[in-house]
């Protein structure tokens, strides 16, 4: 009798992302992901603190607000309880999207109490209404997917080059050549460790390259490391220290609709970074990533914190290093609790040039976008409008980006929401993949002029033409047993 294996369906069973790499793989990659983003996790709360005027010690404890919230949300959707968090290696921060909405509530009175209650009745609203965005998984098919992973790495490439030359646009040296250099620097730095034999070392060449570059600019008197030591060590979050919430219709409106941007945006990392980690992300999946977006976007507030959703520049560095475990993340997650319990050492990587960072992420962000591009290949585009959805999609997320200002005299809802490159792509492309590929009626039977101009077509005559074994070689036609076929030119026949 033979004896089963009972390890097969275990181990075939283990999924991408639960995968295990041990403490110092994970303390190392984790790094990794948090050196990625920790310069757009900063940049909302210095943003707002100098919006709200605040003093260098409350900008301070924002910073670290930000910080120890980003941790434990990005604890909750990585590693995840019932019915909260995707459990995906999504690393969560405090959202961009929101900014100038936030600070529209501060400078029409609402002041920081005002923008903190607002951001907690919308994301109370975004988790009431996770569900219904969780049942449109089926209307995120390749080519849904591919144009929004594509956009998220396009749009991500301005902030590549600000990084690049210098990340302070008031600075003298601003895209000066020796910034420009310096990201070049690192650039070089992470393909020659990427095509090193060791597996180790290519995973590794982000957070390499960074280190080696802050060293060199160390060296040239680009890096100054004289600030770590001033100011606490320790410090623990206070809550409501910035004052209790306050609440007000117009505001928290104002914020629903950036909620309804946040689940476009993390919808469309969620189901990015599955595509590239190889796993299924169903609806519920989808809807416990939503879940906890909103559940850690309500409770932020609390220690002064802001709405928090996925960084796409990580699914960009998920894409680069093949590293898909959700552990990793998880260990960036306990990385940003320590930097907002120890502001030393968040003042030690602050340390790290933006030119250095612009250079990797230059890698990063091209990656995702790559990424992008390869999903639509799988995209089939014969004798339909696959083609002009792509299109018209790429085209209105390029929209905000090329041209700022675009929507400046529109309604401050839809500037609002279209002026995010990803939710102007996601929400073009749902609505042209419904129109077209769902409700087909009024689609001609022919491809329109934009199909047939993108492949080749053969008339019926000609194929009725050929003949079995009929081959052709150098613009000649050779029947079976390699006699040329006589072609008449078109004037014979009348044309």
């Amino acid at each position: 009798m033979e004896k089963k294996n009972d390890a097969s369906p275990a181990i075939a069973a283990i999924r991408p992302e639960d995968e295990k790499l041990g403490l110092t793989a994970n303390v190392l990659y984790g790094f990794q992901h948090v050196l990625t983003m920790y310069g757009g996790i900063v940049a909302v709360p210095l943003v707002m603190a100098n919006a709200a005027g605040m003093s260098a010690a409350d900008t301070g404890l924002l910073i670290t607000a930000c910080l120890f919230m980003g941790g434990l949300a990005t604890l909750l959707q990585t590693l995840g309880i019932p019915f909260f968090g995707s459990r995906l290696p999504l690393v969560q921060g405090v959202s961009f999207s929101g900014v100038a909405t936030m600070i529209s509530i501060l400078h029409t009175g609402g002041g920081m109490q005002g923008v903190l209650g607002a951001v907690i009745l919308a994301s109370l609203l975004g988790l009431v209404i996770a569900p219904v965005f969780s049942k449109l998984t089926r209307f995120f098919p390749p080519l849904v997917n591919g144009c929004v992973i594509t956009i998220i790495g396009m749009s991500l490439m301005p902030v590549a080059a600000h990084w690049a030359m210098g990340g302070d646009s008031q600075a003298a040296d601003y895209g000066s050549m020796g910034n420009i250099g310096l990201a070049g620097l690192s650039l070089v730095i992470v393909l020659a460790l990427s095509k090193v034999g060791s597996a180790m070392i290519s995973r590794l060449s982000i957070l390499l390259a960074i280190v080696l570059g802050t060293v060199f600019a160390a060296l040239i008197g680009k890096a100054d490391f004289s600030a770590v030591g001033s100011g606490p060590w320790f410090a623990v979050p206070m809550p409501l220290h910035f004052g209790w919430p306050t609440f007000s219709v117009a505001a928290t409106i104002s914020m629903s609709i950036v909620i309804l941007v946040t689940l476009v945006e993390t919808s469309a990392d969620i189901l990015a970074v599955g595509d590239i980690v190889g796993t299924r992300v169903d609806s519920r999946r989808l809807a416990d990533g939503l879940r906890a977006d909103m559940l850690s976007s309500a409770v932020a507030p609390f220690f002064g914190s802001f709405t928090q959703s996925a960084f796409a520049q990580n699914v960009g560095l998920v894409a680069v290093t093949g590293i898909k475990s959700r552990y990793v993340v998880a260990c960036s997650g306990l990385i940003l609790i320590a930097f907002g319990l120890l502001p030393v050492i968040g003042r030690l990587v602050a340390c790290v040039p933006s030119a250095v960072l612009g250079g990797a992420g230059l890698v990063l962000f091209g990656t995702v976008a790559a990424s992008g591009i390869r999903t639509l290949a799988k995209v089939d585009y014969h004798n339909n409008m696959n083609l002009i959805i792509v299109a018209a999609s790429i085209g209105m997320g390029m929209l905000p980006m090329v041209k700022p200002d675009f929507y400046h005299h529109f309604p401050a809802w839809f500037a609002t929401m279209f002026h995010s490159g990803i939710s102007s792509t996601t929400v073009t492309v749902m609505l042209l993949n419904l129109a077209f590929n769902h409700f087909r009626a009024g689609n001609p039977e022919q491809p329109s002029v934009f199909e047939v101009g993108s492949e080749r077509i053969l008339s019926a005559s000609v194929i009725k033409a050929l003949a079995d074994g009929d081959r052709v070689e150098n613009g000649r036609i050779y029947d079976k047993d390699g006699k040329e076929v006589p072609i008449l030119a078109a004037a014979a026949h009348g044309h």
